[in-house]
């Protein structure tokens, strides 16, 4: 392995640093802050409806703050080691000095985080929905396989996660399937997961062992707060109740405890079944469609842009952002990012991160994946 000289390591840190401390803007942050200061010093500053917004804001902009200047440090001390290490050769200094570069090199990279997660509802937990789309059985084999890979993502990052409602087939897989992501950032690191996924296989389910291509919609939308101004009005909302067919103890399926709601100018259909109460899958399935009825506005006051939800598209051919390709190759590929992957299996086992900050970096620049890595 070859070992760069610990000048070229630190002008490399140096770069990156530089450029991280500037895109997160840190004069306008600080700016900001002594203005959220101010109002937050006001006697009358929680009497105002937007006082939780406020500290809200207040508190994310410390964080990047303080986040810079825990890593500027231990910038300050790397540099330290590497003039050290310029006066004359010492093996122990020049360890440590390989090591905290790597070490600080990776925590460049988690920081990006502040940059490209910095809009509204990005740091909520998640609500995502995965439907079958075009392919029969293997497109409900495939939903229950792309369910699996984010449960196992969000179990990899630390996140919680409940699933809120299941629709499995009698034969094979799953028609659909929600659940709720429970963490910070949640949001928005699946933000960019919504659209249609491709998978090309030998399909499982046909007996000439002929290459089959599947589709599923997976749906990503931000749990709000509870001060979020959505009006969701009773007489506007059907209801449902239906007996509990997951997992859920013992006494799930005594009694007609799940919910589904339907609100009726809009047709959105939500449901859950997850807990063993009808209130609480009531509370829970409303908080769905609040979700639901906030995208719908985002799109229809932003018609000319791409929605949070992104675009309309049918689940089949020509909409896909993302092709799993498990014959004759192996490859995963974001039609996005141009991001490309060619460990298929670990991806399916939940190692989504670097498709899952490539996107984010693609939404945010609008820069594709160099693939010769310049």
């Amino acid at each position: 392995m070859v070992v760069l000289p610990v000048s070229t390591v630190m002008n490399h840190l140096r770069s990156q640093a530089c450029e991280l401390r500037d895109s997160l803007d840190l004069p306008a942050a600080e700016t900001r802050i002594e203005g959220l200061l101010k109002q937050a010093a006001d006697p009358e500053f929680w009497t105002r409806e937007d006082a939780q917004e406020t500290t809200r804001e207040l508190a994310q902009l410390q964080q990047k703050r303080e986040s810079w200047e825990t890593l500027n440090r231990e910038l300050q001390e790397m540099e330290t080691l590497a003039a050290l290490l310029a006066e004359g050769e010492d093996v122990d200094l020049e360890e440590e000095f390989y090591r905290r570069a790597g070490a600080f090199e990776k925590e460049l990279e988690r920081r990006q985080i502040f940059v490209l997660l910095d809009e509204e509802y990005d740091r909520s937990d998640a609500i995502v929905t995965i439907h079958a789309g075009a392919g029969g059985l293997d497109s409900q084999d495939w939903t229950e396989i792309l369910s699996r890979m984010y449960l196992r993502w969000v179990e990899k990052e630390g996140f919680k996660s409940r699933i809120l409602d299941q629709l499995a087939d009698q034969e094979a897989g799953i028609k659909s399937i929600t659940f709720e992501v429970l963490g910070d950032y949640a949001y928005g690191y699946l933000k960019g997961e919504k659209g249609v996924h491709r998978l090309v296989r030998i399909s499982p389910f046909d007996a000439a062992k002929r290459r089959h291509t599947s589709f599923a919609s997976v749906e990503v939308l931000p749990v709000l707060p509870e001060d979020a101004d959505i009006e969701i009005r009773p007489e506007d909302l059907k209801m449902d109740t239906f007996r509990s067919s997951g997992a859920g103890g013992q006494y799930v399926n005594m009694t007609d405890s799940a919910v589904r709601i339907t609100h009726i100018p809009t047709g959105i259909i939500v449901s859950c079944q997850v807990e063993r109460s009808q209130h609480m899958n009531r509370a829970t399935a409303l908080q769905v469609l609040k979700s639901k009825l906030f995208e719908r506005q985002l799109q229809e006051r932003q018609e000319h842009l791409e929605s949070l939800q992104g675009e309309k598209r049918s689940i089949a051919w020509g909409s896909q952002i993302r092709s799993y390709t498990l014959q004759p190759f192996q490859l995963v590929k974001d039609h996005r990012s141009g991001c490309e992957v060619g460990n298929v299996a670990a991806v399916l086992d939940g190692d989504l991160e670097e498709l899952i900050m490539s996107t984010l970096r693609f939404f945010k620049t609008g820069r594709t994946v160099d693939k010769e890595g310049a």
